[in-house]
C-alpha cells in the first residue's frame, strides 16, 4: 500500500520538522510550502495522506482539502494550526478531515494519527479498489475519453469480431491491441504484430505468409510466416493502411477463406487468428484514391476505434510524465523525485506532434539530463526545442529507410544487382532506376578481386 504522504506548511521550520520525524518513521515524504504547489505535486504523484497547516496565505487549509478531494475524495486530511479553537476542529471533522491537531503538537500523538489514517486508507483503498485488471495495466490514463475507449475495448475482446485501430502515430495503437488480446478468450496463444510500413513488398509477403525452400534466392530453408505463428492468438498489423495492392488481395482472401498459402508453395495451410489492424492513415480517402481495396476495409473494420491524441487528452499528462519519470529514473539509476510545477506547465501545453511516444522521449532526455532531484522547468524547455527540431518528415524517414535496406540488400548479394532486384520483388531495370535515385553504386559493394 502506498505510505506517501504530501506536507504543507508556509513556515520552513515546520516543514523540515515534520519532514525528519515522518522520514525516521519511515515515510516517504513530499513537502509543499503553498497549497498551490502542493496541489500539483499531487497531480504529479497522488499521496495516500496529506498533513497541511490550515492559516497559509492565498489558500488556506480547508480550501487545499476541498482541492485535493476533487482529485481523490478517499485521501484522509490531517490539518495542523496554531490557532486552534473548538469551532474550526468541529467544523474540519465535520467537512471529513480526519484529525485536527494544534502546534505545538506532541510527536508521537501526530505519529499515531498517522498511522490510524493511513491505516483506515487502506482498508477503505483495498474496498472500493476492484480486482486489478492484467488486460489494461501497460496504459497509463485517467482521462474519460481513455476510459470510455478502454470500456469499448474490453467488450470488442469477448468477441472474435476484426477490429481496426485508428490514431496518429505515437497514440499507443498497439498497446491497445495488445489488451484486447489479453481480455480475449485467445489470451493463452502468441500476439503477433508486424508494421506493414517497414518492410518492402516482397519480403512482407514473405514475413506475413512464410516462404518454401527454393521459392527465391535466398530460401535456404522453408519459412514459417507470420500468420501461421498467430494461429489460435491475434494478429496486429500496424500501419495497414501501407500494404502493397497485392499483399492486400492476399490477405484478403486467407481472411476469406481462413487459409493462406507460403509463397513457392503449391498447399494452403488452415489458419485460425483474430486480426486487429491500426493506421494512421484516413482509409476511406485511401480507397478514393484506389490504394486501399474497399472489400478488405470492410473485412478488417468490423468494429473501429479511435485513439485520441494526446492534446485532447491532457488530463493523462501529468500521470504519463510521472509514469516515465518513475520508470526511467530506474533505467538510468537516477534519483528523481518529480517536476517543478512550471515544468508540468510546460508539458501540460506543448503542442505533442509526436502524442506519448514523443512524451516518453522527452521524459527520457529530463531524466538523464537532471542534475537535481526535481526536474526544473529549463530543462524540459530545453527538451522540447531540441526534440522539435529533431523531427524529420514522414517522407525524409521513408527515403532513409529504402536507401538502408538497398544497402544491406547489395551486401548480402556482393553487389548482384539481378539476384537484389529478385529478393526486392523488382525487375531489373526497375531496380537500377531506385538505386540511381538513391545515388548508390552496386559496384562498390562487389568483393575486392586479389591481384595474386
Amino acid at each position: 500500500m502506498n505510505q506517501h504522504i504530501l506536507v504543507v506548511d508556509d513556515d520552513a521550520d515546520i516543514l523540515k520538522l515534520l519532514e525528519m520525524r515522518l522520514t525516521a518513521s519511515g515515510y516517504k515524504i513530499t513537502v509543499a510550502s503553498s497549497a498551490h504547489e502542493a496541489i500539483s505535486l499531487f497531480n504529479i504523484k497522488p499521496a495516500a495522506l496529506v498533513i497541511s497547516d490550515l492559516r497559509m496565505p492565498e489558500m488556506d487549509g480547508f480550501s487545499l482539502f476541498d482541492a485535493i478531494h476533487q482529485l481523490d475524495s478517499t485521501v484522509p486530511f490531517i490539518l495542523l494550526t496554531a490557532h486552534g479553537s473548538i469551532p474550526e476542529a468541529v467544523y474540519a471533522t465535520q467537512q471529513g478531515v480526519f484529525s485536527f491537531l494544534t502546534k505545538p503538537f506532541d510527536s508521537k500523538d501526530l505519529l499515531q494519527q498517522v498511522a490510524t489514517a493511513l491505516k483506515i486508507r487502506s482498508t477503505n483503498f483495498n474496498q472500493l479498489q476492484p480486482p486489478s485488471e492484467i488486460w489494461n495495466s501497460a496504459i497509463i490514463c485517467a482521462s474519460q475519453q481513455m476510459q470510455s475507449l478502454l470500456s469499448q475495448a474490453k467488450l470488442v475482446a469477448e468477441s472474435d469480431a476484426s477490429v481496426l485501430i485508428q490514431g496518429e502515430s505515437g497514440t499507443g495503437k498497439e498497446l491497445l491491441a495488445q489488451a484486447i488480446h489479453l481480455a480475449s478468450p485467445r489470451n493463452e496463444k502468441s500476439f503477433v504484430a508486424i508494421n506493414c510500413a517497414a518492410l518492402p513488398e516482397a519480403l512482407l509477403e514473405s514475413e506475413l505468409f512464410g516462404h518454401s525452400k527454393g521459392a527465391f534466392t535466398g530460401a535456404l530453408r522453408d519459412h514459417q510466416g507470420l500468420i501461421k505463428n498467430a494461429h489460435g492468438g491475434t494478429l496486429f498489423l500496424d500501419e495497414i493502411g501501407d500494404m502493397p495492392l497485392a499483399i492486400q488481395a492476399k490477405l484478403l482472401r486467407a481472411l476469406q477463406e481462413r487459409a493462406i498459402r507460403a509463397v513457392g508453395a503449391t498447399n494452403d495451410i488452415a489458419i485460425d487468428v483474430r486480426v486487429i489492424c491500426a493506421t494512421h492513415k484516413n482509409l476511406i480517402e485511401e480507397m478514393q484514391a484506389n490504394r486501399f481495396r474497399e472489400d478488405l476495409y470492410y473485412r478488417i473494420n468490423v468494429v473501429s476505434l479511435e485513439i485520441p491524441p494526446l492534446t485532447d487528452r491532457r488530463d493523462d499528462i501529468p500521470l504519463l510524465a510521472n509514469y516515465f519519470m518513475e520508470k526511467l529514473s530506474l533505467k538510468h539509476h537516477r534519483k528523481i523525485n518529480g517536476f517543478a510545477p512550471e515544468a508540468l506547465e510546460l508539458l501540460l501545453s506543448a503542442p505533442w506532434p509526436g502524442n506519448v511516444r514523443q512524451l516518453q522521449n522527452i521524459i527520457e532526455q529530463v531524466v538523464v539530463l537532471s542534475t537535481t532531484p526535481i526536474i526544473t522547468s529549463k530543462l524540459v524547455q530545453k527538451a522540447l526545442q531540441d526534440n522539435i527540431s529533431r523531427i524529420i518528415s514522414f517522407d525524409t524517414a521513408r527515403k532513409n529507410f529504402e536507401q538502408q535496406y538497398l544497402i544491406n540488400l547489395l551486401k548480402a548479394t556482393q553487389g548482384n544487382v539481378t539476384k537484389a532486384a529478385k529478393i526486392a520483388g523488382r525487375n531489373r531495370t526497375e531496380f537500377y532506376k531506385i538505386l540511381q535515385r538513391h545515388h548508390i553504386n552496386p559496384s562498390l559493394f562487389k568483393p575486392v578481386q586479389s591481384s595474386e
